[in-house]
């Protein structure tokens, strides 16, 4: 039979990568990313090398000559992530890149830090991630954080008690509009309302620890705690309070993101752990340095240019681009958010 052999020297344009979870959502994925759709594949997994906690080879990518990214980049990791990446990381991208579509309110949960990973699980990696908001309808709230000073008793005995009420209200909230982007550092609590979309970036596991989980579908008590238990889990809670100060640092508003050209969409504190631009070309040609990079056009048609050759680019579309491929540029009345990892000449992330 005749495969597809991938080439990391050209742009690669992916299929669709959504799954079954306990939550419902994901038919705006599905009319962006031309299908399946919902009603409880509310996430995608985009150029992934990851896989589900404790469900390989859930969540990886297949690339379209069968094999799994994570395969082709242990085989060629120079290619696909580049020699100073590699040099730095290994053969980790470093990054993995979600849509994350709600068709109801996410559960608080949270996400451990590097070092409760390292002791407890074995991992270099927590889970930071953040959210840059495709669509929300009006006055829609996150919540991120503890308003106030937490005992890890309180939280344990919630958690225990099931009490979803006092774990919500409890929370710091923050309105959220298509646009804007945020950072969500790993060990901080947190929700999302019902009906937001984002792009998603973060840390490349899928660690987490819910918090509550009455009216879904799942039994926090079996499998919400990374097979942990809760008295060990808990110790990963930041319990501090979040001020509206601290939020106001987590987040770049979209009127700071908007407009032509190319622009940072998270703020410098994200950095260590990864980055994402926004390319709006208009008139114009933008140019993009080597790297490996994760294209995923959110408006209109445009062009990638790599080694003399175009390759068209419209709405939904999501392209892998290796390190290999050298420099690109996109052109056209497109715009395209671009998921990157973490400058290999950047300082270290927190541990």
């Amino acid at each position: 039979m005749w495969v597809h052999i991938v080439n990391p020297e050209s742009p690669i344009l992916l299929p669709v990568n959504q799954f079954d979870h306990f939550y419902r959502g994901g038919d705006r994925i599905g009319e962006l990313r031309h299908g399946p759709g919902g009603p409880r594949r509310p996430e995608e997994w985009i150029g992934s090398a990851t896989a589900r906690f404790g469900q390989a080879p859930a969540g990886l990518t297949v690339l379209p000559d069968g094999r799994t990214l994570a395969e082709e980049i242990s085989e060629n990791p120079g290619a696909w992530l580049g020699p100073d990446h590699v040099a730095r990381y290994g053969t980790s991208t470093e990054l993995l890149v979600k849509l994350l579509d709600l068709g109801q309110r996410l559960p608080v949960h949270l996400h451990p830090n590097r070092a409760f990973s390292r002791t407890h699980l074995g991992l270099a990696h927590g889970k930071t991630e953040a959210w840059y908001v495709l669509d929300a309808p009006p006055g829609a709230e996150v919540g991120v954080g503890f308003a106030q000073d937490m005992s890890l008793d309180q939280v344990r005995d919630w958690v225990m008690n099931r009490d979803s009420a006092s774990l919500l209200s409890a929370l710091r909230t923050r309105e959220v509009r298509p646009g804007d982007a945020m950072l969500v550092p790993s060990g901080l609590p947190h929700t999302v309302q019902d009906g937001v979309f984002v792009l998603e970036l973060q840390e490349p596991t899928d660690l987490s620890i819910l918090l509550e989980w009455e009216g879904f579908a799942v039994d926090g008590f079996k499998d919400g705690h990374l097979d942990l238990g809760f008295e060990t889990a808990l110790q990963a809670v930041d319990t501090t309070a979040v001020a509206d100060s601290d939020l106001d640092s987590l987040v770049i508003p979209r009127e700071e993101i908007v407009g032509n050209g190319l622009v940072s969409a998270l703020p410098a504190s994200a950095d260590p752990y990864f980055r994402l631009h926004r390319l709006a070309p208009a008139s114009g040609v933008i140019d993009v340095e080597p790297g490996f990079a994760i294209v995923i056009a959110t408006e209109g048609r445009g062009v990638i240019t790599a080694n003399g050759h175009g390759q068209e680019i419209a709405r939904g579309d999501a392209l892998l681009i290796p390190y290999a491929t050298g420099p690109w540029s996109i052109s056209g009345d497109v715009v395209a958010m671009v998921s990157r990892p973490p400058d290999p000449f950047a300082p270290d992330a927190p541990r």
